[in-house]
């Protein structure tokens, strides 16, 4: 079995891939270039399998997280539920990697002590 730890990381690294690939992007720009919607949709997928496979323990020590989120998204996204909607990606980088990011980087902490 995996450690949880490593599954952690697994996020806070797609996070700050995601936010490396689309620097410098408006979401013009974004939803037209195709290998940057792919490298990020593919970081979203790590993501929400990442997820899934950590234990309820964790997620309801940390509640803050939006775990059933972020699996739901990799679900959306994989399973192309009514097409990508490129806004609802885009917002997600911008709204929501900026705040997760860091409850992430203290769970990872937390199991370094």
């Amino acid at each position: 079995m995996r450690n949880h730890r490593l599954y952690v990381k697994d996020i806070f690294q797609a996070m700050e891939s995601i936010e490396k690939f689309v620097e410098g992007m408006e979401f013009e720009d974004f939803k037209r270039d195709d290998k940057t919607l792919s490298a990020v949709i593919r970081k979203f997928e790590i993501i929400g399998e990442a997820t899934k496979n950590l234990p309820d323990t964790i997620k309801e020590k940390h509640t803050m997280v939006p775990w059933k989120e972020m699996a739901g998204m990799r679900d959306r996204l994989i399973h192309f539920y009514f097409g990508i909607k490129h806004d609802l990606v885009w917002r997600t980088i911008k709204d929501v990697i900026p705040q997760v990011k860091p409850l992430m980087r203290k769970i990872l902490e937390e199991f370094e002590k």
